[in-house]
């Protein structure tokens, strides 16, 4: 493996006549082998299997039987056999001849005729796979649902009844008048909706400064939508959770044809899933809305990619190669020459680079706007409010943040942000200050209500009679409060008062008017259709100190997202932070997203860290770390870091112990003039390592965000 001579086998789709001798159970049969007669034309097909193995990442050849002539077309689902086994597989193309030099296996039979893997997702995905340094097959398994026979039938008899019994596809004239009266107060505005809605593919990062009512940020990509679907092209929105897509579906409908929007995600099961894809392949349906899979949907003739808060973590697949939403589009828009619109009510530094290095225009409301349109921001631990109260510092619920509570109670709602889930999530001694931890595993105590028993978070060991290790003490107390006992403790000072919670497997989409108290964890603040009265931002110092590089930039983003929620200062809204650090608590204090974003980014160009260059983690046993790391070193060579032992998780940490060999973790930082060649290398060494065995499996990430 180390003479290098094996990096150009995982490049994008090779030729089949470089069929490697390592490959064990080649498709062939043989050369005196005698088949079923082949089809008259194009009698080859050039077929993925799937497989997530690297060196399998390529297409083989395979004989088309006479049968199957009209059916094995490009983009159909197909069985094959490969080194004893029947896999399924996608047909890549059909050619007149092949390079292998020996007979051909047979395909066995055409799954379906339905030809789901279009030229442009094809195109797509090995785009995503090669950014990621992952295999085709794993993107296409994320890309393409699972098949429903039943509806397949359908859509290859043209039965109406694919779109489903709702559905109403009569033409209908879209109106673009809502559009730029959503629009106008933001600068770059109008003239990128008259962009779109004349044909043009303009490139834009918008910054929302409402979160609810009619001019909230559905709408506004609404009207985007609904005037690229004016130029008759299509589009493709993309939102992290299903609160977010409902919100999105509902606004697209609602200034859309009927019949015109179809909803991608998994959480809907495979059928409407499937139907939503179908129609999309169709042309039934020209608008796709959904999750992070929504991003590959065939939608024909594109004109737009959206993507709705790209900071937040839910947009990063969690199966291999990792690939994130953000970026997908990106791929997407350059590929097909669509407009892209990337919106949120914060910046992150990914869009902040694309913005100061002109690819995309900031669209964002001038100052005058964001005045009138905005609460009014408060942050106790400033020297006026100080002054007023000394201990505002060290009180959890400090004087100005209950005196926000009680007068919005007076108006409507008020949202209260925390931090953590549950009721006590940490406890530590009452004498020493030390981590309470189970006897049994090491693992943190917690205890899930008042007068409940203290039990381990990892193995739900009871710990009645716990003894502290480092000072002998039997008392607790709480390290920190969850929803849970935050909104117990509100409840007690606001007497007569409904607390209505959301956090956890109990998440909440809306809330009513009521003047009630909306106690929620952060990310699962619930909608109030005329927005908060007021808002209370809590354990903004916890958040701020995670170690990790994006906390701030994380906990900024969290901060406008709830704060969007309120209203307007002209109507009373109001906004209180407990936080000490200046630069993010001044952000939201200014209303100034986009500046944080570009010293952020600043600050990361300095260090040379993510995202003014790419980052790999490369985990895994040491032997296998170095054995890659030592072999990418051979074709290029990049700033390193590690191998170091990998932060344990809660799920793997006692059997890591137990085994006695930790997983360590290298991290290699790629200057973006590299990343082409870097990510080929990569994906060649991964690829000869798992053909010859010389090491065990790693696994490989590109730009993951918890890894510094």
């Amino acid at each position: 493996m180390g003479d290098g001579s094996l990096l150009p086998f995982a490049l994008s789709l090779p030729s089949p006549s470089h069929q490697p001798s390592l490959l064990q159970g080649f498709p062939s049969r043989g050369s005196d082998a005698v088949g079923p007669p082949l089809a008259a034309g194009n009698p080859v097909a050039r077929v993925l299997i799937e497989s997530s193995l690297p060196h399998l990442d390529r297409p083989f050849d395979y004989s088309v039987p006479a049968e199957l002539e009209d059916t094995a077309l490009a983009g159909v689902r197909v069985k094959v056999r490969f080194s004893g086994q029947e896999l399924n597989g996608y047909v890549l193309e059909r050619v007149e001849s092949s390079e292998a030099g020996h007979s051909l296996t047979p395909l066995l039979k055409v799954v379906s005729a339905v030809p789901v893997l279009t030229p442009a997702l094809l195109e797509l995905a090995s785009s995503v796979a090669a950014r990621y340094a992952g295999t085709l097959s794993d993107v296409l398994r994320t890309a393409i649902p699972p098949r429903v026979a039943r509806l397949e039938k359908l859509f290859l008899s043209g039965d109406p009844l694919l779109d489903g019994p709702e559905e109403d596809n009569a033409a209908a004239e879209v109106s673009t008048s809502r559009a730029h009266a959503d629009w106008a107060s933001y600068a770059n505005g109008a003239p990128y909706l008259q962009h779109l809605a004349g044909g043009g593919s303009p490139r834009a990062v918008l910054t929302a400064t409402q979160g609810f009512g009619t001019a909230g940020w559905p709408e506004l990509v609404a009207s985007a939508v609904a005037a690229v679907r004016s130029s008759g092209r299509g589009a493709v929105v993309v939102v992290p959770d299903y609160r977010d897509l409902d919100r999105m579906e509902a606004a697209l409908r609602a200034v859309l044809p009927p019949g015109d929007v179809a909803r991608l995600t998994a959480d809907d099961g495979q059928t409407p899933r499937y139907r939503s894809y179908l129609r999309l392949l169709s042309g039934a349906a020209k608008v796709a809305v959904g999750t992070r899979s929504a991003a590959y949907a065939p939608v024909q003739d594109l004109g737009l990619v959206v993507c709705w808060d790209d900071g937040d973590d839910l947009h990063i697949d969690q199966r291999a190669p990792y690939a994130h939403t953000r970026e997908v589009l990106l791929l997407r828009a350059e590929q097909e020459a669509a407009a892209c619109l990337m919106a949120a009510h914060s910046r992150s530094t990914e869009l902040q680079r694309l913005v100061e290095g002109g690819w995309a225009v900031p669209v964002e409301a001038p100052r005058p706007v964001v005045r009138s349109s905005t609460p009014r921001v408060l942050n106790t631990a400033d020297s006026f409010e100080q002054e007023r109260d000394p201990l505002a510092r060290v009180a959890r619920l400090p004087g100005a943040a209950w005196r926000a509570a009680k007068e919005g109670l007076e108006r409507g709602p008020v949202l209260v942000q925390v931090a953590r889930a549950g009721y006590a999530p940490s406890l530590v001694c009452e004498d020493c200050r030390e981590s309470a931890r189970c006897n049994n595993c090491q693992g943190p105590l917690a205890i899930a209500g008042q007068s409940a028993l203290p039990q381990c978070r990892w193995c739900s060991t009871p710990a009645p009679e716990w003894r502290c290790r480092h000072c002998g003490g039997v008392r607790l107390r709480r390290g920190a409060a969850g929803v849970l006992r935050t909104a117990e403790e509100l409840g007690r000072a606001f007497p007569g008062k409904a607390v209505v919670t959301s956090s956890g497997d109990q998440v909440k989409a809306t809330v009513s008017d009521a003047h009630a108290l909306v106690v929620a964890t952060v990310g699962a603040e619930p909608i109030a259709s005329g927005g908060y009265a007021a808002a209370l931002l809590l354990d903004g110092n916890s958040l701020l100190r995670r170690e990790n590089l994006r906390a701030g930039e994380d906990t900024v983003r969290r901060w406008f997202n709830a704060a969007a929620l309120v209203r307007s200062a002209h109507e009373g809204g109001l906004v209180v932070i407990t936080a000490d650090d200046a630069t993010a608590t001044g952000a939201l204090l200014r209303w100034d997203p986009a500046g944080y974003a570009s010293r952020e980014l600043a600050l990361r160009q300095e260090l040379q860290l993510p995202p003014s260059v790419r980052i790999a983690s490369v985990t895994g046993k040491r032997a296998d770390v170095v054995h890659f790391t030592e072999s990418l070193a051979e074709a290029i060579k990049l700033r390193t870091a590690g191998p170091a032992p990998v932060a344990l998780t809660l799920s793997t940490k006692r059997g890591a112990e137990q085994e006695g060999d930790p997983d360590v973790r290298t991290l290699f930082f790629i200057p973006y003039a590299q990343a082409a060649v870097a990510t080929r290398s990569m994906r060649a060494v991964k690829a000869a390592s798992a053909a010859k065995r010389t090491s065990g499996p790693v696994q490989l990430r590109l730009d993951g965000v918890d890894v510094l």
